[in-house]
């Protein structure tokens, strides 16, 4: 991997962009990079938890290429394949059976906003921008971002603010709406992050129960009161057994 670094410390496996000279922009090959890292750690039975970062620079969506490459001709095979590698890129980090964190600094732009909605939680800069980008640039937005906005935060009004009206959240802000779970100083972002993932870090199996229980109960339209009941009861049940017997 060239553009994507992947490590794994205390069963929480760190997946760094790592193209600063272009803000962490997606290209093609680095999309796929990151599918293959994500799917990594999915593979890795002593994983628990994954944490999404760019460093200084978190993402600044798709490479303009990509996006002009369809622009020429949408239903060109290539063309078309390549977009849907960029989608794939955070639909893959979205669906993996293990609890997920984006650590964000600096800009979290267009596709780069939707990487960073797709995780399950996200610990920002005070210093970070998140911000759709789409209409700004002339084109409607893609990757389901409506919906991962709307999913997020649970507000048609802030999903109206930034999804239509292009606007710009930052840091603190993005806690008091909803966006982010906590803010902090550049240089904690990341170690913040991984603090949190540490809480879910000692039990790879009950880590990946438990994801795969709050993605169902917290979907879209979400589940009556009395199935989320029954949907947990199996795990629970599984849980407490093997409790009793270790």
């Amino acid at each position: 991997m060239t553009e994507v670094q992947y490590a794994v410390a205390e069963h929480i496996a760190t997946i760094t962009l790592d193209a600063p000279d272009r803000r962490n922009a997606l290209t093609v090959e680095m999309s796929r990079e990151l599918i293959d890292a994500a799917r990594t750690a999915e593979a890795d039975p002593e994983v628990c938890a994954v944490v999404v970062t760019g460093g200084r620079h978190f993402c600044a969506g798709a490479v303009r290429e990509v996006l002009a490459d369809v622009g020429r001709d949408p239903v060109e095979d290539t063309a078309y394949r390549n977009l849907e590698t960029v989608y794939a890129a955070f639909t893959t980090i979205g669906t993996i059976e293990l609890p997920t964190i984006a650590a964000v600094r600096g800009a979290a732009v267009g596709a780069g906003l939707n990487l960073a909605l797709a995780t399950d939680l996200r610990v920002v800069s005070t210093t970070a921008r998140l911000l759709p980008g789409f209409a700004q640039i002339g084109i409607h937005p893609g990757g389901g971002h409506f919906s991962l906005l709307h999913r997020t935060t649970g507000s048609r009004e802030l999903t109206a603010a930034m999804g239509l009206f292009g606007e710009e959240v930052r840091g603190e802000r993005a806690v008091e709406l909803g966006l982010a779970w906590s803010a902090h100083e550049d240089d904690e972002v990341e170690q913040a992050a991984r603090d949190t993932a540490s809480r879910v870090a000692a039990d790879p199996e009950l880590a990946r129960r438990l994801v795969r229980s709050f993605r169902r109960e917290t979907a879209p339209g979400g589940v009556p009161w009395e199935v989320a009941v029954e949907l947990e009861r199996s795990p629970q049940m599984w849980s407490l057994r093997r409790k009793h017997e270790g």
